[in-house]
């Protein structure tokens, strides 16, 4: 008989942490499945997140994020047997199931296939899904561990099909373990072996409430495209600098291009920019079409590692920036702030964005920010006002001088 168990970790370690990391929730999972003989035959300890982008019945995008695993129950778990492999089979929320298959093939075993299914049946969590019904996204992963090791990531793993992002990070896991006890030696993933990028944290403090701490230096402008085939479908230049407020706590972010991921999507009505790093899992820019000829930035979402080890995620999908005519491209290079909630704004500088109608890779004419705008207007008007009062001057001598000719005539 296989015995399988979730429940709360306490100080000691037991079996599942619902702990609430940051401003949004994230659940560390441990599991410990046990056969007949009440042996630990598998065991896991994860954690995880969900980024899934669905077609509306007005023919846009939405993006929702599925963080919240704490009504997770098992369904199926298995230490398997000689026909089939072990397989986790958890469910939580409402129609969400998580199902990891393995496979042995000593002196080694395979993490096989991962499968996530959602029901946008939901109209709570799925507002105005065009299409209706469950949803299962199949991923053959076929990860190959020793037998007798313990496979472990600190590091983000990530997996994307069709509009579905799988996030996991602090990931252990033996799924044949040998005499019931778990190993002590570890398997390394690759991330974790090749990690040595230091997280960027600029500045923390803990500020009065009315305070900001200041960052040291602007952050580095990057390039960063999207392509749909072998066209550029979405073009972005920007340094970026992320503003981060928990429990009193502000931290201040740049973020460096030349260690940040780039991937995304372009839709008709709407464009994805998805950018990542060692602590940033997902930080999205989504655009859209407005009377269709307009586009702007209307949604943020973000997911973070923070220094003190917790999960800081933000959503927004509610937003107006960066408003420019369909066919142009939208730039600001003065710093601008856009305030994704009370605890998270971005701040960008020297701000170049396309999202729709990119032609040969190059940017179109662009449309410029107010702030940019007025400084422009304020250099003309400022050298016509020199130009105005040199001229005054120049009159008023010339005035003088010829009223002193005629005085200087008048004595002759």
């Amino acid at each position: 008989m296989v015995y399988f168990r979730l429940s709360p970790v306490s100080g000691s370690g037991l079996l599942l942490l619902c702990l609430v990391l940051g401003a949004d929730r994230s659940y560390a999972l441990e599991l410990n499945l046990t056969d007949s003989a009440n042996a630990t035959c598998l065991y896991a300890k994860w954690q995880m997140n969900f980024t899934i982008t669905y077609e509306t019945t007005n023919k846009t995008y939405r993006t929702v994020n599925i963080s919240d695993v704490s009504t997770v129950r098992d369904e199926g778990s298995t230490c398997g047997d000689d026909q089939n492999g072990p397989r986790i089979v958890i469910h939580f929320g409402s129609g969400f199931s998580w199902i990891v298959n393995f496979t042995k093939n000593a002196p080694d075993y395979l993490i096989d296939t991962i499968s996530f299914s959602y029901n946008t049946n939901d109209h709570t969590i799925f507002p105005d899904a065009e299409h209706k019904g469950n949803i299962t996204i199949d991923k053959r992963v076929a990860l190959k561990i020793p037998l007798n090791d313990i496979f472990r990531c600190k590091s983000l793993l990530t997996i994307e099909k069709n509009n579905v992002t799988q996030h996991f990070w602090n990931v252990l896991v033996q799924a044949f373990v040998q005499s019931g006890t778990v190993s002590t030696k570890e398997y390394l993933c690759d991330e974790d072996k090749h990690s040595t990028t230091v997280a960027p944290i600029i500045h923390t403090t803990v500020p009065s409430p009315t305070t900001t701490p200041t960052p040291t230096e602007k952050p580095k402008v990057g390039t960063y495209s999207v392509s749909n085939g072998s066209n550029t479908c979405l073009l972005a230049t920007m340094g970026l600098q992320l503003n981060v407020t928990q429990d009193k706590v502000s931290s201040i972010i740049n973020i460096n291009p030349n260690t940040t991921g780039v991937t995304g999507s372009c839709h008709p009505q709407t464009a994805q920019l998805r950018l990542n790093s060692s602590i940033i899992k997902y930080l999205d820019f989504v655009f859209a079409v407005k009377n269709e000829n307009r586009f702007y930035l209307k949604e943020v979402n973000v997911s973070m590692n923070l220094v003190n080890g917790s999960v800081f995620s933000i959503a927004n999908n509610n937003l107006s920036y960066w408003d420019a005519p369909l066919g142009s491209s939208y730039m600001c290079n003065k710093e601008q702030t856009v305030s994704v909630s009370g605890t998270f704004q971005i701040n960008t500088f020297d701000l170049r964005v396309q999202p729709f109608n990119v032609m040969e890779g190059k940017y179109s004419t662009a449309e410029e920010c107010s702030a940019d705008s007025d400084l422009n207007f304020l250099i003309p008007v400022a050298v016509g006002v020199a130009l105005g009062f040199l001229i005054i001057v120049v009159f008023i001598s010339y005035m003088i001088g010829r009223r002193k000719s005629r005085t200087g005539y008048q004595s002759v």
